[in-house]
């Protein structure tokens, strides 16, 4: 699965102003329903469940990043937006450490192999340092889009030599 495929890109934000969770998933999720990705009438629903999921767990699992997440059947077409903080976010990361980059996904509840496809895009390419410092470094939509096209033909081009190497 390509990143680009799932982000919306009007829901990119390289300047998240927030610096504690809940007011950082407000944050996006308000840019989920700015670009037309979340109906207005589900905004607080889904801030609740994501936060409800968040004390269950925290998704910031170090590294300075983070991937929240709610499957719901109000969610018909998998949407992802991003976050960048220039400042950090207090996250309740694994590691103790503040968040800089968040990848909030929002998932049809009837599609779950999707949401898991989707999650390993993500975790595939926040697992690797450069991608996370690029990510950090990024100071505009352009840029964030940029790293993630060049994520994406990073994944076609090894698996297109991985399933030649069969």
């Amino acid at each position: 699965m390509k990143l680009l495929d799932i982000v919306v890109e009007k829901a990119v934000l390289p300047e998240l102003v927030a610096t504690d969770r809940d007011a950082a998933i407000e944050e996006i999720i308000d840019a989920m329903v700015a670009a037309g990705a979340l109906s207005p009438e589900l905004r607080d629903e889904f801030v609740k469940a994501i936060i409800r999921r968040e004390n269950r767990g925290s998704t910031g699992f170090g590294h300075g990043v983070a991937v929240p997440h709610v499957k719901h059947s109000a969610i018909s077409k998998m949407a992802v937006a991003v976050g960048v903080s220039p400042a950090g976010v207090e996250f309740n990361a694994l590691d103790r450490q503040p968040v800089y980059s968040i990848f909030l996904l929002l998932s049809p509840e009837d599609k779950p192999e999707d949401h898991l496809d989707a999650m390993e895009a993500i975790f595939g390419n926040l697992s690797q340092e450069t991608f996370r410092r690029f990510l950090r470094q990024a100071k505009t939509i352009d840029d964030v889009l940029t790293l993630l096209e060049e994520a994406d033909a990073k994944a076609t081009l090894h698996c297109s030599t991985t399933d030649s190497s069969r």
